[in-house]
C-alpha cells in the first residue's frame, strides 16, 4: 500500500527561552549552538535528511534571525569562494533554502504546544506533516530520526511518533504511551497521557519531539481544549485519534538531547564535541582536567 508522502514540516520556535536568560534576551534560543551549528539548523537538516520539501516556521516577529540564517547571502559565498575557502563553503550551503520553501507563522500567545501546531493549519493543509521541536537534538549513526520515522511511516502509514524509554521515575516529566503489538522497533500505540506519576504510568516509553501525524489532529485542535498546565496539549489531540486512525511508534536508533535545558544544552555540547574529529583529543583533555 502507496501512503501519501510527508512533504511539510512544522517547527515551533515561537518560545521565549526564559531558561536560557539573559544569553536569549537579543537573541533567538534557537540560534544557539551546539557544536558549530544552531540548534535550528540541526533540526532543519534532520528533516531535510528524511525528504521533507517545506519548512514551516511556528515563530514570533522578534524571531526573524531564524528566517535569515537560512536565506542565500551571494556577498558572502562569493568571498569564500575567491579565497579558496572551499571547506567553509561546505559548511555554508546547507543552511540555504530555496525562495518559497521556508514559511513562516506567527503564534502570538504561549498557548501550549498544541496551539503552535494548530497555528500551521493553513500552512499544512490536508496533508500528512511532520512536528521537530528543535529543543530536542538527536544523534544518530546513519539516518537522521525523522527519516528513520518516515521509513516506518511509509509501510504502516497513519501516525507516527519517536519512543524513548526512560526511567520509570522520570514519566512525571514526559508524554508517555500506553504501547500495544509490538513490530520490531514499532509499537502499535493504545492511549497516551501527558506527565503521569510513575504508578500511574502506563510504561516507561515517552514521546520524544518528533512526530508524523494526518491531518485530522487540527480537527481536535480547532476546539482549543486546554490539558494539563491550562495549555492546549498537543498529546490531547492525539490522544483522541487512537482508534480512528493507524497510531505508531519508532524506538529510533540514536541518542536524544534535551537542549531546552542547560544541563542538556551541555551534555549535547560535549558529546558533539566529543564526536568532532578536528577537535576531540582537545575536548577529552580538556574534560581530563576536571576528572
Amino acid at each position: 500500500m502507496t501512503f501519501k508522502p510527508v512533504r511539510k514540516a512544522v517547527f515551533p520556535v515561537a518560545g521565549l527561552g526564559t531558561r536560557f536568560l539573559p544569553a536569549t534576551k537579543a537573541i533567538p534560543k534557537e540560534m544557539l549552538t551546539v557544536g558549530e551549528k544552531p540548534l535550528i539548523q540541526h533540526v532543519v537538516e534532520e528533516a531535510r535528511d528524511a525528504g521533507i520539501e517545506e519548512f514551516i516556521f511556528v515563530t514570533s516577529p522578534s524571531k526573524e534571525t531564524l528566517k535569515r540564517h537560512f536565506d542565500i547571502i551571494p556577498e558572502l559565498e562569493t568571498v569564500l569562494e575567491k579565497r579558496g575557502k572551499k571547506e567553509l563553503l561546505a559548511k555554508l550551503r546547507p543552511t540555504n533554502i530555496a525562495a518559497g520553501k521556508l514559511k513562516t507563522t506567527y503564534q502570538n500567545e504561549p498557548l501550549g504546544l498544541g496551539h503552535a501546531v494548530w497555528c500551521a493549519k493553513e500552512l499544512v493543509g490536508r496533508e500528512p506533516f511532520a512536528i521537530i521541536l528543535p529543543d530536542v537534538v538527536i544523534a544518530t549513526k546513519t539516518k537522521s530520526c525523522l527519516a528513520q520515522m518516515v521509513d516506518a511511516y511509509n509501510k504502516v502509514g497513519g501516525n507516527m511518533i519517536a519512543l524513548n524509554e526512560v526511567p520509570k521515575s522520570e514519566t512525571n516529566k514526559y508524554g508517555i504511551i500506553a504501547p500495544g503489538n509490538i513490530d520490531k522497533n514499532i509499537y502499535e500505540i493504545k492511549g497516551m497521557v501527558e506527565k503521569p506519576k510513575p504508578e500511574k504510568a502506563p510504561s516507561n516509553l515517552s514521546i520524544t519531539g518528533r512526530y508524523i501525524l494526518q491531518p485530522e489532529v487540527f480537527d481536535y485542535l480547532d476546539t482549543f481544549e486546554t490539558g494539563a498546565g491550562g495549555e492546549i496539549q498537543l498529546t490531547d489531540a492525539m490522544a483522541k485519534l487512537i482508534g480512528t486512525q493507524p497510531f505508531n511508534g519508532i524506538v529510533f536508533e540514536g541518542k536524544d538531547y534535551d537542549c531546552g535545558s542547560r544541563l542538556g544544552f551541555i551534555e549535547a555540547n560535549i558529546a558533539y564535541g566529543l564526536a568532532d574529529p578536528e577537535i576531540s583529543d582537545d575536548v577529552r583533555k580538556i574534560l581530563d582536567k576536571f576528572r
